[in-house]
């Protein structure tokens, strides 16, 4: 590959007709940084995250008042007040809220049958979807036409370090804003602020369960404990975010953490929750209502005490207990070291080359997590320019790259997540807090190269004829179009089939 297609296609998102690298295609890439834009127009125009988390406080409302009572359930007084959010939002976790226990005939036989607590459920995720395919459709929109389609790319990869996952009903509608405003505005800072804005957006807090976790210890863990103790089964301590911090977002698995660093990270993370969503006493006492979706540290749920982790006692108490371990977090060299492994696998190849592991791992060190210091260590980088293709593109990189090289700038909001979901790769549905593979083994099976072929065939039947797929494949991957390609391009029985054979080319399906 010529250093033109290698900074257009391994670098950037796929070439657009009329992009030109020009002379120094380091350069283009580096001026990228500075075009970068966080919150373009189709992403301005969409529903903040107060809007969406304000529908979900409606639905939490109306499920509980669908609900019927519980007959066993005491009435007022202190001692009773609910301790974090209401009913509703205390049985969310993995449980009647999550579209998969209620998918299939039993749901729909509950539906027809008008039962009023079904049909909130309905309602709410048809509304969910609205706001998850329109984020999908302005994500997508903006990748095909933005000027800095390297910047976009680095989006996309931390977007996908910091997954989550619409697959639970409650992220769906504010999987587009986690991006949208957590990892988009920290794209071009340091590390340590993207992970602040990370572990406080309600996407995560939802996600990993942490806005219902309560110290076992606060005031109203004990009010919680007394109530359990009473038949109620009422939610603890919950550790899914603490360890996922660790494995996933910083550290790295295997990095000289145990379980204890877990337990009482999680600790000093309680009261880290999400405000607005839970109405009424039990919202006040806890101290979580207030504007949806705000972030908030209630007192009341936080575990009171000193903490141990990784060997250091952290003293800070409230808020600035778990904020003091992110910060130290943050700039770890075991963080270091694992930023820089993912970041080389991502431009260097499924295999990272070790030198270059080094290399960024070292930039991050001396500038405190600054990104863009890593980024134009990769530019910099002959690792990230080797002449072989080094990555087999994931549904995403391909579709995207393919609607770019037809010239597309515009897609319907159900468009894009239609084709992503027949490739197989949904955006933010990696159903995994680990995030989608970014290795050639998850995504160059047979099957899902075929499902590639039929897409390529469709979008190709769009075009009416009217590409010349022999000019458009020399634009896109300049110096570096393999003569068999070329040559079966230009034995097409017509431009449509010329285009179609062009989508799934080597070139096209490796980076």
């Amino acid at each position: 590959m010529a250093d033109a297609s290698i900074a257009l296609n391994r670098f950037g998102l796929g070439g657009r007709p009329g992009d030109d690298p020009g002379a120094n295609p380091r350069q283009w890439l580096a001026a990228q940084l500075q075009r970068y834009e966080p919150r373009p127009q189709q992403i301005a125009v969409l529903p903040p995250t107060s809007q969406i988390a304000a529908e979900l406080a409606d639905y939490f409302e109306e499920l509980r008042q669908a609900r019927p009572q519980n007959p066993g359930r005491r009435q007022r007084g202190p001692a009773r007040a609910k301790p974090a959010m209401p009913d509703s939002m205390q049985s969310v976790p993995g449980q009647e809220m999550s579209e998969k226990p209620m998918a299939g005939e039993a749901m729909k036989e509950r539906e027809r049958a008008n039962d009023p607590a079904a049909q909130v459920r309905r309602f709410a995720r048809r509304q969910a979807r609205e706001h998850y395919a329109v984020a999908v459709g302005a994500r997508a929109t903006v990748a095909l036409t933005s000027p800095a389609p390297f910047a976009e790319r680095l989006v996309h990869f931390w977007a996908n370090h910091f997954a989550v996952s619409a697959d639970k009903l409650q992220v769906i509608g504010l999987a587009g804003a986690f991006e949208f405003e957590a990892i988009r505005p920290h794209v071009m800072g340091k590390f340590g602020d993207m992970l602040h804005a990370v572990e406080r957006h309600p996407g995560m807090l939802l996600y990993l369960d942490q806005a219902q976790s309560i110290g076992p210890n606060s005031m109203t863990g004990q009010i919680a404990q007394r109530r359990r103790a009473g038949g109620n089964n009422l939610p603890g301590l919950n550790e899914n975010l603490a360890r996922e911090i660790l494995e996933l977002h910083t550290l790295g698995v295997r990095t000289g953490y145990g379980q204890s660093d877990v337990t009482e990270f999680a600790r000093a993370m309680t009261g880290w929750t999400v405000a607005g969503l839970g109405r009424g006493r039990g919202a006040r006492f806890a101290g979580t209502d207030g504007e949806p979706g705000r972030f908030v540290f209630a007192e009341r749920l936080h575990e009171p005490g000193m903490r141990t982790i990784l060997g250091k006692r952290w003293t800070q108490q409230g808020e600035g207990q778990a904020a003091a371990v992110l910060d130290m977090l943050a700039t770890h060299p075991a963080t270091a070291r694992h930023i820089a492994t993912k970041l080389a696998r991502h431009f260097a190849g499924d295999e990272p080359p070790p030198a270059l592991v080094a290399q960024l791992e070292s930039a991050f060190l001396k500038s405190g997590g600054d990104l863009p210091t890593l980024y134009r260590v990769l530019i910099d980088a002959p690792e990230c320019w080797a002449p072989q293709p080094v990555k087999f593109k994931s549904p995403w990189e391909w579709s995207i790259s393919a609607m770019r090289a037809l010239g597309a700038e515009q897609l319907q909001a159900n468009a894009a997540n239609g084709l992503l979901t027949q490739l197989g790769q949904p955006v933010w549905r990696p159903g995994s807090p680990a995030g989608w593979d970014d290795v050639a083994a998850a995504w160059a099976g047979p099957d899902a190269v075929m499902r590639r072929v039929e897409a390529a065939e469709r979008m190709a039947q769009r075009t009416r004829d009217t590409i010349d797929a022999r000019r458009r494949a020399t634009q896109l991957f300049p110096g570096a179009l393999s003569d068999t390609t070329a040559q079966a391009i230009a034995r097409a029985e017509s431009p449509g089939q010329g285009v179609a054979l062009m989508l799934v080319a080597p070139e096209f399906m490796r980076r």
